[in-house]
């Protein structure tokens, strides 16, 4: 198994809905806002090369939105969704299957592009887009305080085309794909699936936005976006113990400097990272 980083660009949301209830004093010296209060953030997926697969986890941004949505979230930098698969040899054919973990724009963009005649269609050709049903019941009905999250034309193409398929959970709300264990969870939006990545050297999770950045370890740390914030505390506190226990990797998607680190406790029993570093 080959599991590689795949940056797609930098966007900025406002620093206080990023850090919640934390103040500005605070939070301004881990992620310094600009003169609108906006921090920058990445947009980083993972590629996962098992056996005949190509696995893709989210897909950014994308580039199919206009001028006046993205005058709201400032995308920049040089590097693309698909420029960064280039850049390890890859095509959009090549990908096999996307494992989409949420449905929020920023996840889910890059999975459908508009062809020459502004047609919307699945950017990976070959691939099955992978979702849950009760996620995407919940994503085609967004309630208010969602819905402008929720951006219909970066995934309903992937069902009127074919290329969509639902993942099984259990009453736990555990599941597996490809060797890959998945968790439901409910405090950032309904149903956002966790994913655990095992090989013979590490075991690496997929944070989504369970934890952000590394600045969000920290259980206070939650974001105005969480839909159920004190569910995502309970979460995260019960996934930090499981990861601090058995020595576990931990792949943040919009950290805009480190990508994976590990846990350590502290002498007072808090749960923080070590050897912050890129894939």
């Amino acid at each position: 198994m080959k599991i590689h980083s795949i940056n797609t660009g930098f966007f900025k949301l406002d620093g206080g809905a990023m850090f919640g209830v934390v103040p500005k004093s605070m939070w301004q010296k881990l992620n310094p806002p600009d003169e609108n209060n906006m921090c920058t953030w990445a947009m980083r997926c993972l590629l996962i090369e098992k056996e005949d697969k190509k696995i893709l986890i989210d897909t950014g941004l994308g580039d199919k939105q206009d001028a006046k949505f993205r005058s709201h979230f400032y995308p920049h930098g040089d590097d693309s969704l698909l420029g960064s698969l280039e850049k390890l040899g890859l095509k959009p054919e090549d990908i096999t299957d996307v494992i989409l973990t949420h449905l929020h724009f920023d996840h889910v963009g890059g999975a459908v592009r508009r062809d020459s005649g502004g047609d919307l269609i699945p950017t990976f050709p070959n691939a099955v887009y992978w979702s849950n049903k009760e996620h995407w019941d919940w994503a085609m009905n967004p309630n208010p305080r969602e819905k402008a999250s929720f951006l219909k034309e970066n995934f309903v193409p992937l069902k009127d085309w074919g290329v969509l398929q639902f993942i099984d959970f259990n009453e736990e709300g555990k599941g597996e794909l490809f060797g890959l264990q998945l968790k439901l969870l409910y405090g950032h939006t309904s149903a956002m699936m966790l994913i655990v990545i095992e090989d013979e050297k590490r075991t690496l999770a997929y944070c989504a936005d369970l934890i952000p950045s590394i600045h969000h370890l920290g259980l206070a740390y939650v974001m105005g976006y969480d839909l159920r914030p004190l569910k995502t505390m309970e979460e995260r506190k019960l996934f930090l113990e499981e990861a601090l226990e058995k020595d576990w990797y931990l792949f943040f998607e919009h950290d805009p400097v480190n990508e994976i680190c590990q846990l350590v406790k502290t002498e007072k029993g808090r749960i923080t990272f070590k050897n912050p570093s890129l894939l």
